[in-house]
């Protein structure tokens, strides 16, 4: 099994069974979310939804659950096997752009974000699932969703304190993710 280069691969916390993506939303968002258990509206089942499995890339997109409309993080916990559905329908971003028109799912290597924000040298993948997925991916793929948002504030106040340490301890743990082979092969080279 060929390896992908070390700055593009999968960082995630999963299990045996299960991914962990994050998401931030807005608190209507988020809230009725977490009543249902699931996604239900005013969450949108008309658009791209974008899930990332690295907390520190989230933490840096939504400046700490404080961008207006991103005040709230939830953990998704899905299946591998959707996850790994979904990587298999999956289209480069920097791929020709009729064929990224036409895919059911995105996918976009970004730099990886230090704790403070600052830009590594190792890239974290954010998948785009297409609206003509998204009733698979909230009825099928999500296990369970869990409401993050007062972890973030608490790391957040712990880093502005100049406790990094301590706030890395609230982090969740991730470590690489053992992709197939064909689908390393088509995330690194759009194949």
């Amino acid at each position: 099994m060929r390896h992908m280069a070390p700055q593009h691969q999968i960082r995630a916390d999963y299990d045996a069974r299960t991914i962990v993506v994050y998401q931030a939303y807005a608190p209507a968002i988020a809230d009725a979310a977490l009543r249902a258990g699931r996604f239900v509206a005013p969450f949108s089942f008309q658009r791209m939804t974008w899930i990332k499995p690295s907390f520190t890339w989230l933490m840096h997109r939504s400046n700490w659950a404080r961008k207006p409309g991103q005040e709230r993080v939830l953990a998704v916990r899905m299946t591998r096997e959707g996850w790994e559905e979904a990587l298999s329908l999956a289209v480069l971003t920097t791929a020709d752009p009729a064929a990224v028109a036409q895919a059911a799912v995105h996918v976009q290597w970004d730099p990886e974000r230090s704790p403070r924000g600052a830009a590594l040298n190792h890239y974290s993948i954010q998948v785009g699932v297409g609206r003509h997925l998204i009733r698979t991916f909230t009825d099928d793929w999500v296990v369970s969703l869990t409401d993050l948002t007062p972890h973030v504030r608490k790391a957040a106040s712990l880093m502005q304190t100049g406790h990094a340490a301590k706030a890395q301890r609230l982090f969740p743990a991730e470590r690489l993710y053992p992709l197939p082979g064909a689908l390393e092969k088509r995330l690194s080279s759009g194949g």
